[in-house]
């Protein structure tokens, strides 16, 4: 019989993280090997799990977590070589000469550019990208950073291409026996139902976010406007504009999802709908009267900007950032005057060829056949005596062709053997703390998963379950309209969809199968949730103020981006009830 006990100790490691993460402030890098540790002992001390079953359930974690940062090297380097030949300056200075207007700026950079990069780099990439490029244009830092963060949460289902979906929700469903074997027997493989995931996910998204640039705008026009006569009357003004950048994103983002895979949403739906919507605005249209723009210097609030002025330059390269008076290398990209050059199909080109090699590599069965030989995948199986095992498909997954496609970029920008050092140490410089994080929290969520695997097993299932069973059990038939929410809670924490995906996928799974609902409708909903919790995650709001120099407005950031969190948790709270309950109810 389960107790209160039982249920206070499952819960324990995902507590404490969330304690030492959220209230006393600690890095991942910190916080996740104690919660590890913690999920140990749990899993030793009540769990009776053999030594042996709790080091394989975290080299299980080990695996995935490799796999993760494979995808997400590949990217950082595909971005930095970007930034070093100049064609990131050119992509941005293509979008940022459209319009001096400030509410056009948004939508261009804010949106279109953020969600291009998380679908290409995610982890906090986006927002730490955006915001110096907007400070560079004469953005206050604050307007800066949240423009940039609301901007991109549409596009984070999907980004690092497709991690989230590809790591987050099919791994630990193939690693674990409850969800494996549901599944299958539901007449679909793990890789189908992740697919399926990501295309609900898709309807929420583009359901609910395709309003996201008219948000984005009207946060900036009102809490950043003229102090004496606060409006949305400039963010109404752009209204037609806003929309139809969302819908000419989420259009083409909604049919990836369906009719390709969990790699393309976000990179398809920003390439395809900023070139729609570019070429509307040069050709005159959406463009509006009046000019929109900051109030003079001297209205500005103090905490408005930090240590780096609006505008001023962010130094040269092979400074360090202590020399630029704390500007990161993201902030480079800020100065626009930099670059040669180029064309802007030969600036994108290298991303062009990224969509073209995953397309091939994924619809010509002959190529994929091959690229998934077992001499090209990594498995370790039977670990430590137990019946679990992991594998690395390193040359399937996208961080193979995310590194072909920068090693391709170098003749096509012709870049010299200094540039590709910089791109490269950046890239290996930044991987570092995720490195640590990821491996820490993917192990401690697999010990937690993996509890009720051993022989000898309690009868609750493992932790993950138990803690299932007991939200289903609280929260009944209104369990659909906070699946989403509890997604975001995990984002929240670990500041990552793919993590969060990974903590409570297989938990949304277990509480949906109790509840007798479409697990698909309700893990998609779980793939949403974690991409909003990034608008208050403490980890990507840090790394973000760092580069526009205004640490310490963390709270003030989080309490802003509230609003937009709202908003989309209880929309997509609302549609979760309906497709579960009256439009879909017979989806697996």
């Amino acid at each position: 019989m389960t107790t209160g006990i039982d249920i206070a100790v499952a819960a324990l490691p995902l507590l404490l993280a969330g304690i030492l993460l959220v209230g006393f402030l600690w890095p991942a890098t910190r916080a996740m090997p104690v919660a590890w540790v913690v999920a140990m002992v749990v899993g030793y001390a009540a769990w009776n799990m053999p030594v042996n079953w709790l080091f394989a359930a975290s080299g299980v974690g080990v695996m995935t977590a490799i796999e993760i940062l494979w995808i997400v090297f590949g990217a950082l380097v595909l971005l930095y070589t970007l930034m070093e030949a100049g064609a990131f300056d050119r992509i941005n200075r293509g979008f940022a000469t459209v319009s001096d207007d400030r509410r056009v700026q948004i939508v261009l950079i804010a949106f279109f550019m953020a969600t291009f990069i998380e679908g290409a780099a995610g982890f906090g990439t986006p927002a730490a990208v955006v915001a110096p490029l907007l400070l560079g244009l004469g953005f206050p830092a604050l307007a800066a950073v949240i423009a940039g963060i609301i901007g991109h949460i549409i596009a984070v289902t999907y980004g690092a291409v497709g991690t989230p979906i590809v790591v987050g929700i099919q791994s630990p469903m193939e690693s674990v026996e409850f969800t494996r074997t549901a599944i299958e027997g539901g007449g679909m493989t793990v890789q189908e139902f992740s697919v399926n995931v990501a295309a609900w996910a898709a309807t929420y998204h583009a359901l609910i976010g395709f309003v996201m640039p008219l948000f984005a705008v009207g946060m900036v026009v009102y809490f950043f406007g003229d102090p004496d006569d606060r409006s949305l009357a400039p963010a109404w003004e752009v209204a037609p504009l806003c929309l139809a950048s969302g819908i000419a994103f989420a259009v083409p983002y909604w049919v990836s999802a369906w009719f390709l895979t969990a790699e393309f949403p976000s990179l398809i739906g920003s390439m395809v709908g900023g070139a729609v919507i570019l070429s509307i605005l040069r050709a005159g249209y959406l463009l509006p009267d009046d000019e929109w723009e900051f109030p003079e210097r001297e209205k500005w609030a103090d905490h408005w900007v930090g240590s780096i002025e609006p505008g001023q330059s962010n130094g040269s390269n092979g400074e360090d950032a202590e020399t630029r008076g704390g500007v990161s290398p993201e902030a480079e990209a800020a100065d626009l005057s930099g670059g040669e050059d180029m064309s802007l199909l030969k600036a994108w080109s290298p991303y062009i060829l990224l969509v073209i090699l995953l397309v091939v590599t994924r619809a010509v069965d002959p190529i994929s056949n091959f690229i998934n030989r077992d001499a090209f995948v990594v498995t370790v199986s039977d670990m430590f005596g137990t019946s679990l095992s992991g594998a690395v498909a390193w040359m399937n997954v996208p961080g193979f062709w995310l590194l072909v496609s920068a090693v391709l970029a170098i003749p096509i920008f012709g870049m010299s053997g200094d540039e590709i050092s910089a791109a490269w140490k950046e890239a290996g410089r930044k991987i570092v703390s995720p490195f640590i994080a990821l491996v820490f929290v993917i192990a401690m969520v697999q010990v937690m998963l993996q509890s009720g695997a051993h022989p000898g097993a309690p009868e609750v299932g493992s932790m993950i379950v138990l803690l299932a069973q007991t939200t289903a059990d609280l929260l009944g038939v209104a369990y659909p309209a906070f699946a989403s929410l509890i997604g975001a809670l995990g984002a929240a924490m670990a500041g990552s969809n793919t993590v969060s995906n990974i903590t409570f996928g297989a938990f949304q799974f277990e509480a949906a199968t109790q509840l007798g609902l479409p697990r698909t409708v309700i893990v998609g909903a779980q793939a949403v949730g974690g991409a909003i919790g990034n608008l208050v995650a403490i980890h990507n709001l840090v790394a973000a103020l760092a580069t526009v120099g205004l640490l310490g407005q963390e709270g003030r950031v989080m309490r802003l981006n509230l609003i937009p969190l709202l908003y989309y948790a209880t929309g997509v709270g609302v549609l979760c009830l309906l497709f579960s309950y009256v439009l879909f109810p017979g989806v697996f």
